[in-house]
C-alpha cells in the first residue's frame, strides 16, 4: 500500500509543481485595448514577451502609485480608467517571487495610445551624458543645468516622479542580475 502512495506523489509532485509555476504573473507588456476605447490592456508574458494565454483570475497591480485589482482572462487585463492624454505610466505586480514593474510612456495621438517601454539605462543614461558635457565643457554648465531642470518638469508634468524612476532603475537592475 505505501508502495501505491509513494508511486502516486511520484508522479503527481511535478505536475503541483508545473501548475504553481504557471499560475503567477512575472513578465507583462501593454498595448492599447483591442475596442480603442482609450484603455490600456496588460498582457501577461513569458521572458520572451510571448502571451501566456493559461493566466486568468484576479491579480493586483500599482498603477502610477494606486492600487487596482485586474481581472485577466486568458491572458488579458484592462484597466479601468482611461488615458486622457499622453503620460507615463509605471505598472508593477507583486507576487512570490518578487516584484516586477515596467514604466511605459504612453503617447496618444489621433490614430488611438500608443506605449512605449522606456528601458531603466535610459533614465541614467540621458542625465550622465548631459552631466558628462557640461564637465567637459565648462560653459556649458548652466545649459546643461536648465536641461536637466527642464527634462525634470517635463516628466514631471507627464506623470513620472522621483519615486517611480528609482523604482524602475532598481527593477531594471534586479532583473538585469
Amino acid at each position: 500500500m505505501r508502495k501505491v502512495l509513494y508511486l502516486l506523489a511520484f508522479l503527481a509532485f511535478p505536475m503541483l509543481i508545473h501548475a504553481q509555476h504557471d499560475s503567477g504573473i512575472n513578465h507583462f507588456i501593454i498595448k492599447e485595448n483591442l475596442i480603442k476605447n482609450g484603455k490600456l490592456a496588460i498582457i501577461a508574458t513569458d521572458a520572451d514577451e510571448n502571451p501566456i494565454e493559461t493566466i486568468s483570475g484576479t491579480y493586483q497591480f500599482v498603477i502610477n502609485g494606486f492600487k487596482q485589482e485586474l481581472k485577466f482572462n486568458e491572458g488579458v487585463a484592462v484597466t479601468p480608467n482611461a488615458i486622457e492624454t499622453s503620460a507615463f505610466v509605471f505598472i508593477k505586480h507583486r507576487n512570490q517571487g518578487g516584484s516586477h514593474g515596467r514604466l511605459y510612456y504612453v503617447l496618444k495621438n489621433d490614430k488611438g495610445l500608443n506605449p512605449i517601454a522606456i528601458n531603466w539605462y535610459y533614465l541614467i543614461l540621458i542625465p550622465a551624458v548631459i552631466l558628462l558635457v557640461a564637465y567637459f565643457f565648462k560653459r556649458l554648465m548652466i545649459l546643461a543645468i536648465l536641461a536637466l531642470v527642464g527634462l525634470f518638469i517635463f516628466n514631471y508634468s507627464k506623470g513620472l516622479d522621483l519615486e517611480n524612476i528609482f523604482e524602475t532603475i532598481v527593477h531594471g537592475i534586479k532583473d538585469f542580475l
